[in-house]
């Protein structure tokens, strides 16, 4: 009798302990997935490590997504190490690309600038995506989480046009791909995070949080448990959507009270 090979997630961005590409690789491999991790760093050495002192399987690359020999490597980790890929978190970008690459209002953004932007906050998703999926097709099984965000789907705030327009065009890539792939048993959906308490959230952000229905910034995990929830097997009839995680901010109609 042959053992059913146990799922393989690939987690792109988990290099912060304190992010959500973290949270989520953590709450997959608890579940019992062997799972793949990426960042630009060797601080996802660290991060494999912590994993694999909880039992989970797991490996890590240190990978520049927008690159294909990057996205190369992390594939054939995933399928060497073991065996196939049936679940892609592309969580991987900047979570304020303001701080890195001067995005900036429309009429003050460089070209290069804005395609820096879009790179690393959309090309990347497109990049792995593209490499997992004949793999997926060809077990007929997949699972892809698209990390977008409140900003450019759902809202916007000033001065930051590029990640705005990278975000949205997230849920485009998610939509279109859903219905790609439909038929092959592969579901692909995105998860809008708001207001998120990682290591990167600066004061002003939190005191955003801090102004939420809720009354305080999300949690890693609390984007994890959505994104596992999206992962797994029974969500099998659930493509194409976007969930948004913050705390019902994005729906209050009364605001500065």
């Amino acid at each position: 009798m042959t053992t059913q090979r146990q799922r393989v997630a690939i987690v792109t961005g988990a290099g912060s302990a304190q992010g959500i590409g973290f949270a989520a690789a953590s709450l997959l491999g608890a579940q019992g997935r062997r799972v793949v991790i990426t960042s630009t760093t060797d601080r996802i050495v660290e991060r494999v490590e912590e994993l694999r002192a909880v039992g989970i399987r797991a490996e890590g690359v240190i990978a520049d997504l927008t690159h294909q020999a990057g996205v190369d490597a992390v594939v054939a980790t995933a399928t060497d190490a073991f065996g196939g890929v049936d679940i892609l978190v592309n969580n991987a970008g900047m979570s304020s690309v303001s701080e890195w690459f001067g995005s900036g209002p429309v009429d003050a953004l460089s070209l290069d600038h804005w395609r820096a932007s879009l790179d690393r906050n959309l090309t990347t998703m497109f990049l792995v995506t593209r490499a997992v999926a004949p793999l997926m097709q060809a077990a007929g099984y997949g699972r892809i989480v698209n990390v977008s965000s409140v900003s450019g789907p759902v809202a916007a705030y000033p001065g930051d046009v590029a990640y705005h327009a990278a975000k949205a065009g997230v849920v485009g890539l998610t939509r279109a791909t859903a219905i790609d792939m439909a038929a092959a048993g592969i579901t692909v959906n995105a998860v809008a995070p708001g207001w998120i308490d990682t290591s990167s959230a600066s004061d002003r952000e939190r005191a955003m949080g801090a102004a939420t229905p809720v009354g305080r910034s999300g949690t890693p995990d609390e984007v994890a448990h959505t994104i596992a929830f999206l992962a797994d097997d029974g969500a099998s009839y659930i493509s194409g959507q976007l969930i948004t995680v913050d705390g019902a901010n994005s729906i209050s109609e009364e605001r500065g009270r």
